[in-house]
């Protein structure tokens, strides 16, 4: 069988910082944050209402740390975690193959040939390869609700977010957190025709679905919360889209 040649450097990645101990301090968030010069131009104008300095230090991220950033072709995550978390830290960036093309796939192996500690690993939506018990620390944003989601014209197929999960489970060490954000849809309604008008998720079905996975709730912020947005409206239309009412929500993996 043909070795998938990003899932390959990805692992290598991995194999080479997996042994460095994570350091039990913070990673440099905010200095990474501050350094605009060194991302890019687009994923700045985004910081505003991400907060990233702020929700990175609510999860915990610490410096060593050894990271999977899901759906994060656009390196925004990665472009401040990778140097926050240092040169013993590490940033795998999942991104599905229906997400990808060849022009967002040059530009992330520009990026990462400069941070030196980012690898990009591309599978099906359907079939996230992550490893075992590979990372400590994992970052979701405004993709989760997608899991229900199924489109002919993206190839991507109805799923089944149990069996989803259990791929994510299985990928985080005992003891690792997960991040997860996204647009909040009220409670009720049937999730994948919510999903489908909306590209919004109740709360209460995304800490139901990462519970049953085997994950524990630790802690959830309002840092996100825009009680302006009365939850009605999809998130990509323009008098919404960038200020929807999200959810953040710090789950762990039981040692």
């Amino acid at each position: 069988m043909a070795r998938n040649p990003t899932i390959v450097a990805a692992l290598a990645l991995s194999l080479a910082l997996v042994s460095a101990p994570a350091l039990a301090e913070p990673a440099s968030v905010a200095a990474a944050v501050a350094n605009t010069g060194a991302r890019s131009e687009a994923n700045v104008k985004l910081d505003e209402n991400r907060k990233p300095a702020e929700l990175l230090a609510f999860l915990g991220l610490e410096r060593g740390a050894q990271v999977l950033d899901m759906f994060g072709g656009n390196r925004y995550w990665a472009e401040i975690i990778a140097p926050a978390v240092g040169p013993h830290g590490r940033v795998i960036v999942w991104q599905p193959t229906q997400f990808m093309n060849d022009k967002r796939k040059a530009e992330f192996d520009a990026f990462a040939a400069r941070a030196g500690n980012v690898a990009l690993i591309t599978t099906p939506f359907e079939a996230p390869m992550l490893g075992t018990e590979a990372h400590d620390f994992m970052i979701m944003n405004l993709d989760y609700h997608d899991v229900y989601w199924q489109s002919a014209e993206r190839k991507i197929p109805r799923m089944d977010p149990d069996s989803w999960l259990k791929r994510l489970h299985a990928a985080m060490k005992p003891g690792a957190v997960v991040g997860i954000i996204d647009h909040a849809a009220n409670p009720g309604g049937d999730t994948r025709e919510v999903v489908e008008k909306l590209h919004r998720i109740d709360p209460a079905v995304v800490r139901a679905d990462f519970e049953r996975a085997g994950f524990v709730l630790e802690a959830e912020s309002q840092l996100l919360r825009n009680p302006a947005d009365d939850r009605t409206t999809n998130v990509f239309d323009d008098t919404i889209r960038g200020r929807t009412d999200r959810f953040v929500f710090k789950f762990r993996k039981p040692r």
